[in-house]
């Protein structure tokens, strides 16, 4: 069930999100939908990173050993 709620936008956002909804929708009374589906877009990544960082680790690294692999990484890409 949708919510009303009222936000205050900076200028610039508003102007962006007018653009979104005319690309989108034509009309520029889209406005709430194009919000609804930035935020759920936004949301659902967070809750995928949030998902990977506290998901059980199948590999154990110590920080040295990082560093080394980080290194070795950094010196075949600048190759």
């Amino acid at each position: 069930m949708p919510r009303r709620t009222t936000i205050l936008l900076d200028d610039d956002i508003y102007k962006m999100l007018v653009e979104e909804s005319l690309k989108r929708y034509n009309t520029t009374k889209a406005i709430s939908k194009v919000i609804n589906e930035l935020l759920k877009e936004s949301l659902k990544n967070k809750i995928n990173i949030l998902d990977l960082i506290f998901s059980k680790k199948i590999v154990k690294m110590s920080a040295k050993e990082f560093e080394k692999f980080r290194r070795e990484l950094s010196t075949r890409l600048e190759s």
